[in-house]
């Protein structure tokens, strides 16, 4: 069978979107490739327009077995294990780097678009700041930000980057991510908190030059996250791109945020952050976005608030 679009991760959060803004766009030739397992991952399907589905693992047997699929055109690999607790390093070696080795390979000597889901995490603590040329210095604060920063790296080893595009998203929140455990962003955790028991519980910081809940974060909504994935596919720009927003902004300031699009006073409690975290932790993160804005593209991201609002509006309508 012929496919246009071949997207790993399709199920997930990001995938699902692209998905959902392609189909938008009058595309349904799509393939897509994800790991169901026991989750609830499924129920991101049932929105899509799609031809077909193969699990993860039968796809990189099929692809090892020198499988075509017929005219495919792009392959977006946003497949991974994106669990920034996972310890199993193995696991992650094999998953997402040796994996996207070889679904790279697949596209790249046969013509195809290729473009990879890098990560954030692989700045650390951006202590060397956050610019895609940045690759050398960095050190990623655990084992996920480093599996991505080893792709990123082999990529510029082989010259490859002048041919892909890797993107580096920020904190992605929005529909499409209830399957995710521990790993949902702080907004469904919150909204959860909020509609359960009307309040929030954020982690206290540990540095003096923050204060609890002052701990910053570049936010993107999906949505907007799927449309930059899209034009930088669409529009051929090559290499490592930051997809994010370009602003920080504040725990306090998504915790007043999902209040106000709940239509609840705030009420928040700081609890302990888990031992094993704090050395781990994140204490600002900002894309920086000049690479992106170059390629022309309309800047027209939502504000906190308009994500916010939407996601809530969806997550509402959801559960009635």
């Amino acid at each position: 069978m012929n496919h246009k679009y071949i997207i790993t991760g399709g199920a997930g959060l990001i995938g699902s979107n692209v998905i959902e803004e392609l189909n938008r766009m009058g595309e349904t030739d799509i393939l897509i490739i994800d790991h169901l397992g026991t989750s609830e991952k499924w129920k991101n399907l049932t929105r899509l327009q799609y031809t077909d589905y193969i699990e993860k693992d039968k796809f990189l047997s099929l692809i090892q077995n020198g499988e075509s699929f017929g005219k495919v055109t792009h392959c977006i690999h946003l497949g991974a294990c994106s669990s920034t607790t996972e310890s199993d390093a193995s696991y992650l070696i094999s998953n997402n780097y040796n994996y996207t080795q070889v679904v790279g390979a697949f596209a790249i000597t046969r013509g195809i678009r290729f473009l990879y889901a890098s990560s954030a995490a692989t700045y650390g603590l951006g202590e060397f700041g956050y610019r895609e040329d940045m690759l050398h210095e960095l050190r990623p604060l655990n084992m996920y930000g480093y599996s991505k920063h080893m792709y990123d790296l082999y990529a510029h080893r082989f010259n490859l980057l002048d041919k892909i595009t890797g993107l580096k998203y920020f904190n992605v929140y929005g529909f499409g991510e209830a399957h995710k455990g521990d790993m949902r962003s702080v907004v469904l955790k919150g909204y959860e908190q909020i509609r359960d028991t009307s309040g929030l519980k954020l982690f206290k910081s540990y540095r003096d030059d923050y204060r609890n809940g002052e701990q910053k974060r570049d936010f993107l909504y999906v949505r907007d996250a799927a449309k930059i994935t899209l034009y930088l596919l669409h529009n051929n720009h090559y290499g490592i791109f930051n997809v994010g927003r370009g602003i920080a902004e504040t725990w306090m300031d998504l915790a007043n945020a999902l209040f106000s699009s709940m239509g609840k006073s705030p009420k928040i409690e700081f609890t302990d952050m888990p031992e094993y975290l704090r050395p781990k932790y994140q204490y600002y993160t900002c894309a920086d976005i000049k690479k992106l804005k170059n390629t022309g593209y309309p800047m027209d991201f939502h504000s906190l608030q308009e994500g916010i609002e939407s996601y809530v509006n969806l997550l509402n309508s959801e559960s009635h």
